[in-house]
């Protein structure tokens, strides 16, 4: 293993590869890393095997690197042996034992009460789209509904009457949902009051955007990140944020964890009508 070698790895990945300028800088910056430790240690280039490289995995552990660098390191280090092999400048891949480390697991950021309760105060109902954001806001975290499931919500989803939607979740698998009383009352007040002059042509999307089209997760990612701001909150949010918030708070609340499977996955058969409060 040299710098030449390097390079000519490079310009496979851009000819061959037609990889991305980000993915070179960083696979240039890890070989180069890897060729500076080498001659740090006194490690022959050219005679590189598995404990070799196993002792380089372990120098970066040392210097506290995050396991997500590890293994992309790793991942660098197979391409570019692989590469070699490839071109018969070696005989057998170093790699091909190496393990990779696992990646951390983050548990998500999660609202406390009390900051649900001011960016659910947020949004200006004395205005359309301030009752449009607000009945999102409130559906989603009574729910605790994916995003995607909001947005694809349609009105035959809905009972207000009785408090239920029905969505389909990961798989196609349909589920019923109870709605709250508050996030009953906002949705209603929503389509009665605000839907109609959203919607520019005949369609059964429940939340529209300005332009009467659905929502995207990109505009409700914009709308919880505006509101989460106003709101005074800085944690790092998304709109998967309510939905972790949702089932902690009920958890926390006393709801046992079959009662939140169940909610969160039921799998039931019957569409319900949309019929209003």
């Amino acid at each position: 293993m040299n710098r030449a070698q390097v390079d000519s790895f490079l310009e496979f990945l851009v000819a061959e590869r037609c990889a991305p300028e980000n993915t070179l800088k960083a696979y240039a910056h890890d070989l180069s890393d890897f060729l500076a430790w080498l001659e740090e240690t006194g490690n022959r280039p050219n005679a590189i095997d598995s404990s070799i490289l196993t002792r380089y995995t372990s120098y970066c552990r040392q210097k506290k690197l995050k396991p997500s660098s590890i293994s992309r390191r790793i991942s660098a280090l197979r391409q570019f042996y692989r590469f070699l092999l490839e071109e018969d400048v070696i005989d057998t891949d170093p790699t091909r034992d190496l393990s990779t480390p696992k990646r951390a697991t983050y548990l998500p950021e999660v609202l406390n009460s009390d900051e649900v309760e001011r960016l659910l105060a947020v949004p200006d109902t004395s205005t359309p789209l301030g009752i449009r954001d607000k009945a999102m806001l409130e559906l989603l975290y009574a729910t605790g509904l994916r995003v995607t499931e909001l947005i694809g919500l349609g009105l035959h989803n809905l009972n207000l009457h009785i408090g239920y939607l029905i969505t389909k979740g990961k798989g196609d698998k349909e589920r019923l949902v109870p709605i709250g009383e508050s996030a009953r009352a906002w949705v209603n007040t929503y389509i009665n009051e605000v839907r109609p002059s959203l919607v520019t042509k005949p369609t059964d999307i429940l939340f529209c955007s300005t332009r009467g089209s659905a929502m995207t997760r990109q505009n409700f990612w914009y709308i919880i990140k505006r509101y989460a701001k106003a709101a005074g909150i800085f944690k790092p949010i998304s709109p998967h944020t309510l939905r972790h918030s949702f089932a902690t708070h009920l958890l926390s609340g006393g709801a046992d964890l079959r009662s939140l499977q169940m909610m969160l996955g039921m799998r039931i058969f019957q569409q319900p009508r949309y019929t209003p409060m």
